[in-house]
C-alpha cells in the first residue's frame, strides 16, 4: 500500500451545458502525504472545490472526470459510484462548509456519528459506537460530552456544529481529510478554535489533509504546501514559507497584497474579474487583469515550471522577482 494518501495526476473535469462543455478544472496535479496539509486557495470559481468532489466521487452525472486520481495507491477515477460510497467516511472524509446542512435535524448528534462508524462496521453494536462518539467529541474538546450526544444539530452553537461534523469525519480514522472553508461564517475566536482542532487532529493521527480556503491568513498559519488555483488550473504551488515570502505568480502576489494585516497598511484588489469558465481568453487566462502582462501572455498559456522551491504558471515569473516589482 502506498505511502502517500493522496495523488492526483492530470486531473481535468468538464461539465455538459446549454453551450456545450464546460472546463472547470483543467489538468492538475497534487500530492498529499502523511501528516502534511495542503493549502488549497484561489477566488471563488477556480475550481478548488471541484477538484476535491472529484477525489471523492461526489460530482453529479454531467461532469465528466479524467486523469488519475489514487488513494493510497488505489486508482479511482473511473470506479463505480458504489465503491466510492465505500471508500467516503471509511478512508477518506469530507468536512463541509456549513455545518447545520452537513447534519441532520431531526437526528441527535450521538446518533449521527455512530451512523458512520455503524455504516462501514455492521458489526460494531450501538453502546460501542455511542461510546467512540463520546471519545471523538472529548478529542476534540467540545464539554459536557455524555449531554452533547443526546442533543439535536439546533441545541448547539455554530463552533459546535462544526465540531461535530470533524468528529464525523473522523469516525472511522480516514487516510484522507478534505476540509472546505471549515471556518465561514464563524466569528475569529471560533476559527482559531477549529483550526486547533484540526491541527491536533492531524499530528495525533497522521492524517493527510486538504484544506481549501479563500483565507490566506489560515493557510500561513496551518498548511504545510500551498496550491494556487486560477481558472481551473494551479498556477503556483510550493512550500508555505517560500511561496508567501517570495511569491512568483502576479495573481498570487495580488491574493496576498488584497489580505488584511494586523500592523494596517494598504490593502489593494486585484482589478477586474476572473473569466468565465465557458469562455477563456486566449493564452494566460490571468493576462486581462495582470498589470505585468506581455503579448506572449495573450498567445500561449504557460505552463508549470520550477523555480527555487515553487513551481510556476507564468511567462514572467523571473520578472516578478526582480528587485523593481518586489
Amino acid at each position: 500500500m502506498s505511502q502517500i494518501p493522496l495523488e492526483v495526476r492530470n486531473l481535468a473535469v468538464t461539465f455538459e451545458g446549454r453551450h456545450g462543455m464546460t472546463s472547470a478544472v483543467r489538468g492538475i496535479d497534487l500530492t498529499v502525504a502523511e501528516g502534511e496539509v495542503l493549502g488549497l486557495v484561489g477566488e471563488s470559481g477556480s475550481g478548488k472545490s471541484v477538484a476535491m468532489r472529484a477525489v471523492l466521487g461526489l460530482l453529479p452525472a454531467t461532469a465528466h472526470v479524467s486523469g488519475s486520481v489514487r488513494l493510497r495507491g488505489e486508482e479511482l477515477t473511473g470506479q463505480p459510484r458504489r465503491r466510492f460510497r465505500s471508500l467516503r467516511g471509511r478512508r477518506m472524509a469530507m468536512i463541509f462548509q456549513d455545518p447545520m446542512t452537513a447534519l441532520n435535524p431531526v437526528h441527535r448528534i450521538g446518533h449521527q456519528i455512530a451512523e458512520v462508524m455503524q455504516i462501514h462496521n455492521p458489526k460494531i453494536r450501538q453502546t460501542d459506537a455511542l461510546a467512540k462518539a463520546q471519545e471523538l467529541l472529548e478529542e476534540i474538546a467540545i464539554p459536557e460530552a455524555t449531554r452533547r450526544l443526546r442533543q439535536y444539530p439546533f441545541e448547539l452553537s455554530g463552533g459546535m456544529r462544526q465540531r461535530v461534523v470533524i468528529a464525523i469525519a473522523m469516525a472511522n480514522n480516514p487516510d484522507l481529510l478534505i476540509a472546505d472553508e471549515p471556518t465561514t461564517a464563524l466569528d475569529v475566536t471560533v476559527q482559531a478554535q477549529i483550526l486547533e482542532v484540526l491541527q491536533r487532529l492531524r499530528d495525533r493521527h497522521r492524517i493527510g489533509m486538504v484544506l481549501i480556503t479563500h483565507d490566506l491568513g489560515v493557510v500561513a498559519g496551518m498548511a504545510d504546501r500551498v496550491a494556487v488555483m486560477y481558472a481551473g488550473r494551479i498556477v503556483e504551488t510550493g512550500p508555505v514559507d517560500e511561496l508567501f515570502e517570495q511569491p512568483k505568480h502576479p495573481y498570487t502576489r495580488g491574493l496576498l497584497a488584497a489580505t488584511p494585516h494586523i500592523a494596517g497598511g494598504v490593502v489593494r484588489g486585484i482589478e477586474g474579474v476572473p473569466p468565465a469558465l465557458d469562455a477563456l481568453p486566449d493564452g494566460c487566462p490571468f493576462a486581462p487583469r495582470c498589470p505585468l502582462a506581455i503579448p506572449t501572455c495573450r498567445i500561449q498559456e504557460p505552463s508549470l515550471r520550477l523555480i527555487r522551491a515553487t513551481r510556476v504558471a507564468c511567462h514572467l515569473a523571473d520578472a516578478v522577482l526582480a528587485p523593481e516589482h518586489a
